[in-house]
């Protein structure tokens, strides 16, 4: 589907020069609860963080890395979500991705082209507003996972992406409470919450550059 990482990251550029869906696009994967959750973060002291999409070619698609977490990070335990973290003091958001796929899984960051960023994305579960960003390699790049952030390490294609059938939607007890979760099916891995949110706005801006 995808023959040439040159070409789609190119069509990925331009694309992302333009206006974005942002939160249209998020709202697609949003949780719907029997309650209204409240919580005490805002955006006015939201922490700072970002997360990457690294693209590379893998048997005739593209694939991007999805870490599960383990269980001794303080936040999103146990769940799917794209390597990145906290920002540090000073620190500028773009490095912020670069460092963090390298401290979680190895990735060389003087290996990895940054092609744009998508919308920021606050979750007020955690009090963090994350800045997504659109990152390519020419070839899979050499991994190594930090075994207490990372329980496991996998891709994804674009083909799984774009394919709707892959986005699901469950009956879920959140906090003792029933919910409805979408979530994206990737070969059993299910990805919901900020995850399916930044994926679900990529998505998007993917159908609009490759049509």
């Amino acid at each position: 589907m995808f023959s040439s990482i040159n070409k789609l990251v190119n069509l990925l550029e331009k694309r992302l020069k333009e206006p974005l869906p942002g939160s249209s696009a998020h709202l697609l994967t949003k949780v719907e609860s029997e309650i209204d959750f409240t919580f005490n973060n805002s955006h006015e002291n939201a922490k700072k963080a970002s997360v990457l999409i690294l693209l590379f070619p893998e048997s005739n698609n593209i694939h991007f890395f999805l870490t599960q977490r383990t269980f001794l990070v303080e936040h999103h335990k146990g769940q799917i979500s794209l390597p990145g973290g906290t920002c540090e003091i000073n620190e500028q958001i773009i490095n912020t991705a670069l460092r963090e796929t390298e401290e979680e899984i190895g990735v060389n960051q003087n290996n990895v082209e940054i092609i744009g960023a998508l919308t920021p994305f606050f979750t007020p579960t955690s009090g963090f507003i994350v800045h997504p960003f659109v990152g390519w390699c020419d070839k899979r790049p050499k991994t190594n996972i930090q075994s207490d952030e990372v329980h496991t390490l996998f891709s994804a294609s674009l083909s799984q992406l774009l394919n709707d059938q892959n986005l699901e939607s469950e009956n879920w007890n959140l906090k003792g409470y029933k919910a409805q979760v979408p979530f994206y099916n990737f070969d059993g891995y299910k990805v919901w919450g900020v995850t399916a949110a930044i994926l679900s706005e990529f998505k998007l801006v993917l159908k609009d550059a490759i049509n």
